[in-house]
This record gives structure tokens, C-alpha cells and sequence, in this order.
């Protein structure tokens, strides 16, 4: 790991959503059973919203969930992370299913029959940049 000075610089949010939009692949994080749980999932930025595909059961009332991708450099530690927090549906227009089930191809030997839309109400975004704070 690098010794050099680094700092956070946050991000906009049109900034953020854009990193998102970049990557192919985040966390998922809910809760299951009444304790915090993570999954690694496919998604897709769809205006203000992600597009998750997942084989986790999510039931038919909307829950809110956070979503983070990031790209740090292990050697470095440089790079941006992005949380975006907000109320999770199920997509069930046969038109958009269809749309993200071709956007989003599965993740090989998993079920994941599930697309879900996290309509972003929090985002957050920061980049790890070398230096010291301006």
C-alpha cells in the first residue's frame, strides 16, 4: 500500500451516477431477517434510478436499500466509491423486464430472476485523490 498523502473529494451527484453508470457491478446491501446483508450484483443506471438484477426474494411492498460500487487501486488506495440509498420495487413491466433482463445478462450458475428498481433518493460519492486537501 502507498504511504503518499491522499484525500476525499466529494462528488455531485451527476458526477456520482456517472461513475455508477461506468461499472458493471456493486453491493447490495438490505436487510434479511432483521440483520444487515451484501450482495454482489449486476445493475444498470437508468436515469435517477439503479437497475439491480438479483436472485434475492424481495417482497411485493417497497423496501429501502442501499446499493455501493466502487474502483480503488489496491496498491495506491485511489480511486471513487459511490452509495446511493433510496425505496426498492420490483420491476414488473413486461417491457422493461425485457429491456434490463437484455441489459443485464446473469451471473453465471445463479438465479436471478429478479430486477429490481432503487429510485435514488440519497447519493453519495467521493473520489480518493493523491495529495493533501486544497
Amino acid at each position: 500500500m502507498s504511504s503518499q498523502a491522499r484525500h476525499l473529494h466529494p462528488l455531485s451527484t451527476a458526477s456520482a451516477m456517472k461513475l455508477l453508470g461506468d461499472a458493471s457491478f456493486g453491493r447490495m446491501v438490505f436487510s434479511h431477517q432483521a440483520l444487515p446483508a451484501v450482495r454482489l450484483v449486476s445493475h444498470v443506471v437508468d436515469e435517477d434510478s439503479v437497475i439491480i438484477r438479483t436472485g434475492v426474494a424481495v417482497p411485493p411492498l417497497h423496501l429501502v436499500l442501499t446499493y455501493e460500487a466502487d474502483e480503488i487501486d489496491s496498491g495506491t488506495m485511489l480511486g471513487w466509491c459511490v452509495v446511493v440509498t433510496g425505496m426498492a420495487e420490483r420491476v414488473v413491466d413486461a417491457d422493461e423486464v425485457t429491456r434490463y433482463e437484455r441489459l443485464l445478462p446473469p451471473w453465471p450458475d445463479c438465479d436471478t430472476d429478479q430486477l429490481l428498481r432503487v429510485r435514488a433518493q440519497f447519493v453519495d460519492g467521493y473520489e480518493l485523490l493523491a495529495g493533501m486537501a486544497a
